[in-house]
């Protein structure tokens, strides 16, 4: 089956089509949403980077003074509650509008690289409370500002960010040879160091070895994090002086700020196992699970040609006319399902504005007296009716993603989610997607045309079969659902 090529395009490498929203026509419009993008800021952290700086840093100020007195025999319950109850309703808040900002975005190609290199760069909102509030901060301040330039930038910035060293447990490692280290107090952390060579940079199979890994792990101690002010600081008690090899280079501790780890990186983003890598990861998101030797190899030269240049990168990839060929290869990922399904019907900023108050609405449990008298006199059936509301706004979107297994910002591991069909294609997985077009059918496909719906969401991408479906369909309701569930949604 033939696919046009706006179409292709906004469904293989973007968020899928979006009535009234123009496709990008070929490989120039999806590069050109680059530029267009960045002049943007994202929908999160809800209160701007500043803003959420200061909000983190006074919950963990508020939770280390409760845990401080708790250990004095004098904890406050009330504390550990209330900032507890922060924490989860500002990252629910974010993770709200990272939903918004893929869906209503025009800038298709760039959301989908947002997600992409969040993922390849890994960190989760799980690793502890503190970290619901400082990982929407983590995409919005190292990966989004930095995917179309140089990946030694990208790198530096992903590595370098409080997140990334909190959720690698840097700040608790020392040097052998460290102040720190020689106490006996800490021992050499080389979980920074095992990601970065065989997750971010050169990658499993590569050649590195175990000496490798710890050469990597010496030269980023000294790396901490300013839990209050939210930044990565140099302390060299905890730093390895003298030399360090690694891949046959040699780096050198810089007494007036160790510069030998952003060396490190810089060599590692040239290093033509780490192009091989990311490259390859590259065309299996976007084109195949068995991505296409001959594309891998033209985004690795122009890797080569220009010392990594991400734009570059893209191009080659969307120049090369295997990119463009055989349709609905790769399974959409439950994140790229649920954001096209909300794309397809045409979901306003206003409408995900009130998903987002519905599922508030019931966490209000303790808001003062005020709100427990009219709660007082609320009915049974209306409170009820808040709690039904709250569950099918969370249904739709959360608890949907939680239950496909990609909640937002939680990967289960460092290696992110998998992006592989077999992983998305058991019946589990089936059934959750059904179940989950059946409940956007009933909240947004009522009094649509089913026929105008399966041409706004699947344009010429539709096969004839599922048109046929579609036509045979006993209800409106139960044609939009068969759209959202069918083969060619489903796939991009």
């Amino acid at each position: 089956m033939a696919i046009s090529r706006p179409t292709l395009a906004a469904i293989r490498f973007g968020y899928g089509l979006r009535p009234g929203e123009e496709p990008p026509r070929d490989a120039e419009a999806l590069l050109a949403q680059l530029d267009q993008a960045a002049k943007r800021k994202p929908r999160f952290p809800r209160e701007g980077a500043g803003g959420r700086r200061e909000t983190a840093s006074r919950v963990m100020s508020l939770r280390a003074a409760e845990a401080k007195a708790a250990k004095d025999g004098k904890p406050n319950e009330s504390i550990r509650k209330e900032t507890q109850k922060e924490a989860l309703q500002i990252y629910r808040q974010d993770a709200m509008a990272r939903l918004a900002q893929a869906i209503l975005s025009p800038f298709g190609f760039h959301e989908r690289l947002a997600s992409f290199w969040t993922d390849h760069f890994s960190t989760s909102a799980l690793k502890s409370l503190p970290m619901r509030m400082v990982v929407p901060l983590y995409e919005a301040e190292a990966i989004r500002p930095n995917l179309a330039g140089s990946f030694a930038n990208l790198l530096k910035a992903a590595m370098l960010h409080p997140a990334m060293l909190i959720y690698l447990d840097q700040s608790d490692g020392a040097g052998m040879d460290a102040p720190a280290g020689r106490s006996g107090g800490r021992a050499v952390n080389e979980s920074l160091g095992r990601e970065l060579l065989e997750l971010h940079t050169l990658g499993a199979g590569s050649g590195y070895t175990q000496e490798d890994v710890r050469a990597a792990a010496l030269i980023l101690t000294g790396l901490s994090v300013d839990r209050r002010a939210l930044e990565v600081v140099y302390r060299p008690r905890i730093s390895e002086g003298g030399s360090i090899s690694l891949l046959g280079e040699v780096y050198e501790d810089d007494e007036a700020g160790s510069q030998d780890h952003l060396r490190m990186l810089e060599d590692l983003a040239l290093n033509p196992m780490t192009a091989e890598h990311v490259c390859r990861k590259l065309v299996i998101h976007f084109v195949a699970d068995e991505p296409p030797a001959d594309v891998v190899a033209a985004m690795t030269a122009a890797w080569a040609e220009t010392e990594g240049d991400l734009k570059a990168v893209y191009r080659a990839m969307l120049d090369h006319p295997r990119a463009w060929s055989d349709p609905g290869q790769k399974i959409k990922r439950p994140f790229e399902f649920v954001v096209s399904g909300f794309r397809a019907v045409d979901i306003s900023d206003k409408d995900l504005s009130r998903l987002l108050d519905e599922m508030d609405d019931d966490e209000q449990e303790d808001d003062g007296p005020m709100r427990k008298a009219l709660k007082m006199a609320s009915s049974t059936a209306a409170r009820a009716d808040a709690k039904q509301r709250a569950a099918r706004a969370n249904d739709l979107t959360l608890a949907a993603l939680q239950r496909m297994d990609q909640p937002i910002w939680q990967p289960p591991s460092p290696a992110g989610y998998a992006d592989l069909a077999s992983v998305w294609l058991s019946p589990g997985q089936l059934s959750e997607r059904i179940a989950w077009a059946r409940l956007m059918a009933g909240r947004f496909g009522q009094r649509r045309d089913p026929g105008t719906f399966l041409d706004a969401a699947l344009g010429d991408a539709a096969g004839q079969n599922t048109r046929d479906v579609i036509a045979q369909a006993p209800n409106t309701n139960h044609a939009i659902a068969m759209v959202l569930a069918s083969p060619e949604f489903n796939r991009r």
